[in-house]
């Protein structure tokens, strides 16, 4: 089976609940200790093999873009002060790897913005990444294993999946609860190792006494090309956005979907009370590795 390669990051929300942060700074590149959010997502999907990066964005997210380019005059100035090694770290991306941004143009909806990728991504099956959810990279090879592990099992099995993990009864509330297809199914509180499992949907934010599980979508998808098609035909719903969820179902129903229980621990990047406490963790770690 071929390998997964592309990834789309959708990054064309304006960040609302992270103002006034977020005014004149895009979201994606607001500070995790000393890199931005979107520089750790970047590198766990270059960890677990994609080589095209597809930023779904607008007009005023170039910045973002700009990130990930060569600075040609910053470049030289440091090199021109024998800061070699700065500059290095600041071209980190590796050479078989290429960002390329395209614009959503209208603001329909998480779904519709997945599909303004499609020009670029094509034919090929695809990881998606959400920019809000930060896998911790400070707990070995937890962080890249998870969207590895998802690409292995669509490779193996060609069922889409999805990254989910155990949430306090307390938190079930706040997610996309998943229903799994065996009710029955014993769901280890361990974050040491993944599983797979069939699922029969999602449940948006219920309560408690109605969620069929305490397993929350957290911001990792692997799909088959064939999600462009149901996108393509969904109808526009609440606010008038086309839901990523509504072709998830249609594709449950179609061809099957899997569940990935996650390895460590996320942070909600896109909430301002959960990113103090993320740029806090994530600064911590940066002075310990420097003794």
């Amino acid at each position: 089976m071929k390998k997964i390669t592309h990834a789309v990051i959708p990054v064309a929300g304006f960040g609302t609940r992270m103002l006034p942060l977020s005014k004149s700074v895009p979201k994606e590149l607001l500070p995790l200790g000393n890199r931005p959010a979107i520089h750790y997502v970047v590198e766990e999907a270059i960890a677990a093999g994609i080589k095209h990066i597809v930023l779904v964005g607008h007009a005023q997210k170039s910045a973002i873009e700009d990130y990930f380019d060569i600075n040609a005059e910053l470049d030289t100035q440091l090199r021109h002060k024998g800061k070699d090694e700065l500059a290095d770290s600041l071209n980190w991306l590796p050479d078989d790897v290429s960002v390329s941004m395209i614009r959503q143009g209208r603001a329909l909806g998480l779904g519709h913005a997945v599909l303004a990728a499609r020009p670029i991504v094509g034919d090929n099956d695809f990881a998606v990444l959400l920019p809000d959810v930060v896998l911790d990279p400070f707990t070995g090879d937890m962080a890249t294993d998870n969207l590895a592990f998802m690409l292995a099992e669509f490779v193996k099995d060609q069922h889409s999946q999805i990254l989910v993990e155990q949430v306090a009864d307390s938190d079930v509330h706040k997610y996309g609860i998943a229903k799994l297809v065996d009710s029955t199914t014993e769901i280890s509180d361990s974050t040491d190792s993944n599983a797979s499992f069939g699922v029969a949907g999602f449940v948006e934010k219920p309560d408690l006494t109605d969620a069929p599980s305490r397993l929350a979508v957290v911001g990792r998808y692997v799909f088959s090309n064939q999600i462009f098609d149901y996108l393509a035909n969904t109808k526009a719903s609440v606010g008038g956005e086309i839901q990523l969820t509504d072709a998830i179902d249609a594709l449950i129903s179609e061809s099957g979907v899997n569940v990935t229980t996650m390895r460590g621990d996320s942070y909600d990047a896109g909430d301002m009370h959960s990113y103090m406490q993320a740029f806090i963790y994530f600064a911590e770690q940066q002075l310990a590795s420097k003794g």
